[in-house]
C-alpha cells in the first residue's frame, strides 16, 4: 500500500485521532476526504470536506457518491458512552454498535467495490480483547468490531483489499475519561500508517495493546491478566 497518491477518507477527522490521521495522510502525499456529522467543525487545510454520520446509512450513501475515488478507507469514528449492560440504557448499548459494529460495516459495504488493490484501516482497541467496567458496552461493541475486521478481510481477500486492524490502549484524546498513562496520537496515528504501507494485517500500536494481546494465552485458571 502506498500512501502517496492514495485517496483516502477519514471518518470522525474534527478532532482527536481522526484529524491526526487526516493531518498525517496529507503530509504523506495523499488526497483526504475529511468527514464528520458535523463538517462545519474541520479545519484542515487541504482537505475535501464532507458531511458524514456512520449511523446513517443515507449519510453513508451519499458520502459514497461524492467520493467515488477513495482508494484507502479509514474507519476512525467512534463513541464511548460508558455505559453497562446489565444495568445500562439500552439505547446506549445500542449506539455503541451502531457506531463501531453497524456504522463500520456500512461504510465497507458501500465502499467495498472502489477499494479492489486499495486498503481498510479499522481503528480498534486493546478493549477488542478484554473488558472494563463502567465501560462494558464499549468492550463488546470492538470485540465485534474486530471480528468484523477479520471476516471482511476473508472477504476481500480476492479483490486485493488489504483491511488493517489497528490495536491501541488509551490516547491523549478528549474521547478518553481513563486516569492514567496515555498515548500520543500523532505517534499511535503514525505506527498504523506505517503498518498500512508494510502490508501488515493487524498494527499493535503500544505496549498496553502488545500486553493485553499476550495475555489472551495465559491461562484463566491462573486468574484474570487485568484486574
Amino acid at each position: 500500500m502506498q500512501i502517496s497518491g492514495a485517496v483516502a477518507l477519514v471518518t470522525g477527522a474534527n478532532r482527536g485521532l481522526g484529524r491526526h490521521f487526516a493531518e498525517q495522510l496529507l503530509a504523506r502525499g495523499a488526497k483526504v476526504y475529511a468527514t464528520a456529522r458535523r463538517p462545519e467543525l474541520v479545519d484542515l487545510p487541504g482537505a475535501t470536506v464532507l458531511p458524514l454520520d456512520i449511523t446513517d446509512p443515507a449519510s453513508i450513501t451519499a458520502a459514497a457518491a461524492a467520493a467515488p475515488d477513495v482508494t484507502l478507507l479509514v474507519n476512525n469514528a467512534g463513541v464511548d458512552t460508558a455505559t453497562g449492560l446489565v444495568a445500562g440504557d439500552l439505547d446506549r448499548i445500542r449506539l455503541e454498535l451502531d457506531t463501531h459494529f453497524w456504522g463500520t460495516l456500512g461504510m465497507i459495504r458501500a465502499f467495498a467495490p472502489q477499494l479492489a488493490g486499495g486498503a481498510i484501516l479499522n481503528v480498534l482497541s486493546a478493549m477488542s480483547w478484554f473488558n472494563y467496567p463502567g465501560h462494558t458496552a464499549y468492550g463488546v461493541a470492538k470485540a465485534a468490531q474486530w471480528n468484523l475486521t477479520n471476516g471482511v478481510r476473508l472477504e476481500l481477500a480476492d479483490q486485493k483489499t488489504l483491511v488493517t486492524a489497528l490495536h491501541l490502549g488509551a490516547a491523549d484524546t478528549d474521547l478518553s475519561d481513563y486516569d492514567g498513562p496515555k498515548g500520543d496520537p500523532a505517534v499511535l496515528v503514525a505506527a498504523g500508517l506505517d503498518g498500512l504501507e508494510q502490508d501488515r494485517i493487524e498494527v499493535v500500536a503500544d505496549e498496553w495493546s502488545a500486553h493485553v494481546k499476550a495475555s489472551l494465552a495465559v491461562s484463566t485458571a491462573a486468574g484474570p491478566a487485568l484486574a
